[in-house]
């Protein structure tokens, strides 16, 4: 079994945070959480459009785009990015990490949210998370 901190240098994941969203400790925590997983992390930072996101993913040649929500803005801005991504020709997951009421999870997993990840989410979990939505874009295994 590989070493965690070497076994995704492949996988390049951008990390943003759409509209005017402020809080980003959450999202920080993520990006060292992801790089210490041996993933390469580009983080857009705060107040992010859909064209931003959409142009680092290409320029970048992203695998995965990692979102923070905490401000109710969930139900409308992920699927607004997943539909970006998708009319730039993008086959990229969209990952969803914040505060998701659990009557709002089925919903936005049917625009297209790859995954969610709640409050309490470990270190671990994350990780795999990014590693399986990529892995299902791919058509490969995840590395464990």
């Amino acid at each position: 079994m590989s070493d965690a901190s070497t076994s995704d240098p492949q996988i390049r994941v951008v990390l943003a945070k759409l509209g005017f969203d402020g809080h980003d400790r959450g999202i920080k925590i993520v990006a060292r959480i992801l790089r210490d997983a041996g993933m390469e992390v580009i983080f857009l930072g705060l107040r992010q459009s859909y064209k931003n996101v959409v142009n680092a993913v290409e320029q970048e040649d992203a695998d995965a785009v990692g979102l923070s929500m905490h401000n109710a803005s969930h139900m409308t801005l992920a699927p607004k990015m997943v539909d970006a991504l998708a009319e730039a020709g993008l086959e990229v997951p969209v990952i969803v990490g914040g505060i998701v009421p659990d009557e709002d999870i089925d919903p936005l997993m049917k625009t297209g949210v790859a995954a969610i990840l709640g409050p309490g989410a470990s270190a671990e979990e994350v990780a795999q998370t990014v590693r399986d939505a990529v892995a299902a874009v791919r058509g490969s295994s995840p590395q464990a």
